[in-house]
This record gives C-alpha cells, structure tokens and sequence, in this order.
C-alpha cells in the first residue's frame, strides 16, 4: 500500500517537472447528496453531505491525473431497519489519486475515473451478516462514472463511489462539479 502511494506521488510529482508532458492543470470542486450503503443485499442506506475538491494534470484530451481531497458524511435514515439496529454510516476525510479516461466527444464526455486511496474518520456498518465498525485510517478504491458537459467539458454529473473493503460498505454520491483552469 504504501509502496503504491509512493509511485502515484513520484508519477505526479515528475509529471509536473517536465511541463511538456501536461497540457493543461485545473481544479475540479464538487458537492452532492452522499451516501453509505452495506456490501450486502440489505436495504440499510445512510444519506448526507459530500464534497470534493481535485487538483488536475491533463496529459491529452482524453487522460489526466488527479489528486483529491474531499468529506462525506452519511448518516442512519429513519425506517424500520433502525428500530432492528442495522445502519450503515460513514463520516470521513477522503484523500488519494485517480485517474480519468474520457471519450473526447465534443459537450458530452462521458468518463470512468479509478484510484487507490485513504479515508480518516469513522464507519459503521451492521446488517444481519456484517457487524463492523472502525476508526482512523482506512483504504479505499475511488471509482466514478461520469460525464462533462460544455464546449470544453467544464461541468461534471457523476456517480462517485469509495469501497472500503475493511467495514464492508462504500461511500458515494451523486454530485455535480464545476471545472476550473489554471494559468
């Protein structure tokens, strides 16, 4: 893990040496409704805030690499399934790196975005087969399904999800985000 962090911080940080390489940098902010929800078949969904915020290296029209800071917070929904004690939450700092692949079509880009990252806060997930809970620093594998609308791509509609193997639930959104270039 921590051998895998260290090449996506070398890959970025050389990226940004040899200028050529990157055509473009941006910052992407997003904000949507965020979710929590088991690994398993139950209907045990926390709902609440999401934010992120992306620092972005366009390689080509089609690639780029991302480094991400963002929130979720995800709480129990009030339904019968409370009253059993069965919840999924999640409420924590998500951090990592990505990468987008974007079909390069002119005001509808649709894109999948995949990466490897870390989560710092608190989950819960308790289902009639999972009973986990856990603090700190957990990993998890970022994964977006999206597309970018405008002449040039710049606003964003995506279902984004974190999988954190270790409580067994992922945490997600459906968000809307705003490009931003840099000069």
């Amino acid at each position: 893990m921590r051998k895998l962090f260290l090449v996506v911080l070398f890959i970025l940080g050389s990226t940004g040496a040899h200028a050529q390489v990157v055509k473009e940098r941006s910052v992407d902010v997003s904000i949507g409704m965020g979710i929590s929800a088991p690994y398993d078949e139950y209907d045990v969904i926390g709902s609440g805030f999401y934010a992120q915020g992306e620092y972005v290296l366009h390689l080509a029209s089609w690639i780029d690499v991302r480094a991400y800071l963002g929130m979720i917070i995800a709480e129990k929904i009030e339904d019968e399934e409370k009253e059993k004690g069965y919840r999924s939450t999640s409420s924590a700092a998500l951090f990592g790196g990505k990468t987008r692949i974007t079909a390069p079509i002119p005001w509808f880009a649709p894109y999948i975005e995949l990466g490897y990252g870390a989560s710092l806060g608190s989950f819960e997930t308790y289902t009639p087969l999972t009973g986990k809970e856990q603090s700190g620093l957990l990993f998890h594998f970022p994964f977006t399904l999206g597309v970018g609308l405008g002449p040039d791509h710049r606003v964003n509609l995506e279902f984004t999800y974190y999988f954190h193997d270790s409580v067994q639930q992922f945490s997600g959104a459906a968000a809307v985000g705003l490009s931003i270039p840099l000069k």
